[in-house]
């Protein structure tokens, strides 16, 4: 029987996706799908209720971080600050390094940030509109562009992901970014060395894009608009707690949006939880996003498929794929094993927040140490979700910058990381 109701959950994703209808839907079928499993094993309404909110505890805290990130990212780009970034990096982008530098560029600002979507619909579309104007192929650019993004979507101290291996994993995120940031140095290196040499093909005179006209009507481009990001990188620096470091630099944008853009206190609290939005359409295109609201879907989908781990833990519903995953523990060693395991997962998932709960939920009895299981995580599911076509993880980013999926089979940094990790003698 579990492997039916496995089976189903599985065709509900895919339907999903096919359908092209909201993740919460199938999530939702979901958890109907395990009650009812519950309540064949012999379990009361009651418990599998008390299984549901058990899961949900587990994370509860990251809910709360999430609305602060939508609010942050609003008040960055009413302030100025994700313009101001945006309009100076531009500016260091040539033909000959155009694809290095769309990598940093974009690795930079989802550090800052911590979501790959936000980063691709910001500094992912003028990368992408700078790589056309120079005739880059655009399976080229898409790869640079995805690989930037998910730099800091791993990494970074207010990534959505970062947060929810921590919570689920019971880990410090500072203590986790300090391994990760061992184990990314030498894929970042090769990955930049990979673009810089792949540059040399590009060809052009320059990006034709004059970002500081497209800005100036609608924002003052002054350098007081970098203070709420800097905020938040010196408090990171001294391992301020995330959600205090978020507040700060909320509190730092507030006078910002206030005093340097002139934005009057209602507009500055409606970007806060609507997303904020330039008058100007063409400023709009870039920079629009953020707010309570955005988050709110995201938020469901966590809080949906947390909910899964007490019922997965209590009915047995996975033991079948545990000790599956056991048997690759003994044969492959414990990151390969992860790794493996995350491949499925992210293919059934259909998203990078399932895929890690689910990784998790299959792998974690092969740890001892926390920390290790958060490394392995981080450099499993969370980066191999985002190469599965289908997986909404990569295909949204890629769509937002208009590149072909194809472009997946050339965003190195997502494909080194494993590579290298399998490559190890103890992985």
């Amino acid at each position: 029987m579990e492997w039916i109701v496995l089976g189903l959950f599985c065709a509900a994703l895919v339907l999903g996706i096919v359908l092209d209808v909201s993740m919460l839907w199938a999530l939702g079928f979901g958890l109907l799908l395990f009650w009812v499993y519950g309540r064949r094993r012999g379990f009361s309404w009651r418990a599998l209720a008390k299984m549901t909110w058990e899961g949900v505890a587990t994370v509860w805290k990251i809910l709360f971080t999430f609305l602060l990130i939508g609010v942050m990212t609003a008040l960055w780009r009413a302030a100025g600050t994700v313009p101001f970034l945006v309009c100076q990096a531009s500016k260091l982008i040539r033909p000959g390094v155009f694809l290095l530098m769309s990598f940093l560029l974009n690795c930079g600002l989802s550090v800052l940030t911590g979501t790959s979507f936000g980063t691709a619909a910001t500094m992912g579309v003028i990368c992408a509109a700078m790589g056309t104007a120079m005739g880059v192929w655009p399976v080229l650019t898409g790869g640079a562009i995805l690989s930037g993004v998910f730099f800091g979507d791993r990494c970074s101290p207010v990534s959505t992901s970062a947060l929810l291996v921590a919570a689920i994993t019971k880990t410090n995120i500072y203590d986790n970014i300090k391994a990760m940031l061992r184990t990314a140095l030498l894929p970042f290196l090769l990955t930049c060395a990979i673009y810089g040499a792949l540059g040399f093909s590009v060809h052009g005179t320059g990006a034709g894009l004059d970002l500081q006209a497209v800005f100036a009507g609608s924002f003052r481009l002054h350098w007081t608009a970098l203070i709420p990001a800097a905020v938040i990188l010196i408090l990171a620096a001294f391992r301020v707690n995330v959600r205090l470091a978020m507040t700060a630099s909320i509190l730092s944008a507030l006078p910002v949006c206030l005093f340097l853009q002139g934005m009057p206190v209602r507009e500055v609290l409606l970007s806060a939880l609507r997303g904020f939005t330039p008058a100007d359409p063409e400023a709009a295109a870039l920079v629009s996003g953020g707010g309570i609201l955005s988050m709110l879907n995201v938020s469901a989908i966590v809080c949906l498929s947390s909910s899964y781990s007490g019922l997965f833990q209590k009915t047995g519903l996975l033991d079948g794929c545990k000790r599956g995953a056991a048997r690759l523990n003994r044969a492959l060693g414990r990151y390969r094993a992860t790794a493996v395991v995350s491949i499925p997962a992210g293919m059934v998932a259909c998203n990078q927040t399932l895929a890690i709960l689910l990784t998790e939920q299959l792998c974690r009895d092969h740890y001892e140490n926390k920390g290790d299981l958060a490394l392995d995580l981080e450099d499993s599911a969370a980066i191999t979700s985002p190469l599965i076509p289908w997986c909404i993880a990569g295909a949204v980013p890629l769509a937002m910058v208009g590149a072909p999926r194809t472009a997946l089979l050339l965003a190195v940094y997502l494909w080194l990381i494993p590579l290298l990790r399998s490559l190890r003698r103890r992985a």
